[in-house]
C-alpha cells in the first residue's frame, strides 16, 4: 500500500515538474532577450547598411562592431540557452538557431511592412544606441521583458 502511496504522489507531482523544466529562470529570460536584441540589430544592419550611418560606419560596419565588443556576452547567451535546451531535451544547436531564425525573420517581415527609407530611419538608431551602451547598461535592457517583446516561456515562479 505504501509503494502505490508513493507511486501516486510521483505520478501526481510529475506534470509540475515538467512545467518546472519548460519555464525560464530569469537569466534563461535575459538570454533570449540578449539573443532577440542581436539578431534584430544584424537585420537592421544589413538592411540599412546604404542609407545610415553609426558614428561614420555604415550600419553592418557598426553591427559588426557591436558584435565583436560584445561577443562574450552573447556567446554567454547562447550558452544559457543552450543549457535550457539541453535539460528539456531538445537539440541545443537547432534550439538556438530557430530562434536567431524567428528573431530575425520576425524584424525581417517588419521591414518588409515598410519602404526601406522609413524602416531605416524607425530602427538603425537602435545600433547607435546599442554600440554605445556599457556591458551592464546591454545586461539591463536584455533582463527587462517588454510586453511588446515577450519571451518565449514563462518566467518560473522562483
Amino acid at each position: 500500500m505504501f509503494r502505490l502511496l508513493a507511486a501516486l504522489i510521483v505520478l501526481s507531482l510529475s506534470p509540475f515538474n515538467a512545467m518546472a523544466a519548460s519555464c525560464y529562470k530569469p537569466q534563461e529570460a535575459e538570454a533570449e532577450q540578449g539573443i532577440r536584441i542581436h539578431s534584430e540589430l544584424m537585420v537592421i544592419g544589413l538592411n540599412c547598411q546604404h542609407m545610415a550611418t553609426a558614428n561614420g560606419k555604415n550600419l553592418y560596419a557598426a553591427y559588426r562592431e557591436f558584435t565583436a565588443k560584445y561577443g562574450n556576452l552573447f556567446g554567454n547567451y547562447e550558452t544559457v540557452l543552450m543549457d535550457y535546451y539541453r535539460r528539456n531535451g531538445q537539440n541545443p544547436e537547432v534550439g538556438i538557431n530557430t530562434l536567431r531564425t524567428q528573431f530575425a525573420n520576425k524584424i525581417a517581415n517588419d521591414s518588409a511592412q515598410m519602404r526601406p527609407d522609413v524602416f531605416c530611419s524607425a530602427f538603425s538608431p537602435r545600433i547607435k544606441q546599442a554600440a554605445g551602451m556599457s556591458h551592464d547598461d546591454l545586461r539591463k535592457w536584455a533582463a527587462t521583458i517588454y510586453p511588446s517583446h515577450p519571451v518565449s516561456h514563462p518566467i518560473c515562479a522562483n
